[in-house]
């Protein structure tokens, strides 16, 4: 899951240790029914995907609740609708398949979940018929699914930053999960 890039920062900030131990804890293959409802009740994701040369590419999915769905421990599949006919996303994964999608809930109870895999742009897929709007479908494998802290994700209902962004003069407010005993004994001190 790491790269001498990631493991470079992580000895520079004294967080290898951390980030083992949330591989080994968080990290997994196959979607739990946890992520499979998680997924679900979100209404939009980021989707990262790269050419054959490596560029990047980013954009936005969106649909109601529901429109990307786990349907089994080793698949996601998610619609594609009309857009701007670029297909910047989509002819990326035909030319590299490697994606990676960002599932975020805002709000009350903030959360993300990230997926990344290999996914696969299918044309003629039944399911389509049960996706009013689908003009393509994306099957998703999983490689690496795992949550995020959700420590910054503002509340934009109520217009308000999450109360962990840090601000001058302010002590940053620390995130409950670095206390928790299976990760307490790993968490570097905070460095600005």
């Amino acid at each position: 899951m790491y790269h001498q890039g990631n493991r470079d920062l992580q000895d520079a900030f004294g967080s290898r240790a951390l980030a083992d131990r949330l591989q080994q804890v968080t990290r997994h293959e196959a979607f739990t029914p946890a992520d499979a409802a998680f997924i679900a009740a979100q209404s939009f994701f980021f989707l990262a995907t790269a050419d054959r040369e490596g560029r990047p590419d980013c954009s936005f999915k969106g649909g109601p609740p529901g429109f990307a769905q786990v349907t089994s421990p080793g698949e996601l599949i998610f619609p594609d609708y009309d857009g701007n006919g670029m297909f910047k996303s989509l002819g990326n994964i035909v030319a590299n398949p490697h994606v990676g999608l960002l599932f975020i809930a805002m709000g009350e109870k903030p959360g993300r979940i990230r997926v990344n895999g290999v996914a696969q742009v299918l044309i003629d897929d039944p399911r389509m018929a049960d996706m009013p709007g689908a003009q393509l479908l994306v099957r998703v494998t999983p490689t690496d699914i795992f949550p995020n802290c959700p420590r910054y994700i503002p509340d934009l209902g109520a217009g308000a930053a999450s109360p962990y962004t840090p601000a001058e003069g302010e002590t940053p407010q620390e995130p409950a999960w670095k206390a928790f005993p299976v990760f307490a004994d790993v968490v570097p001190p905070r460095r600005r």
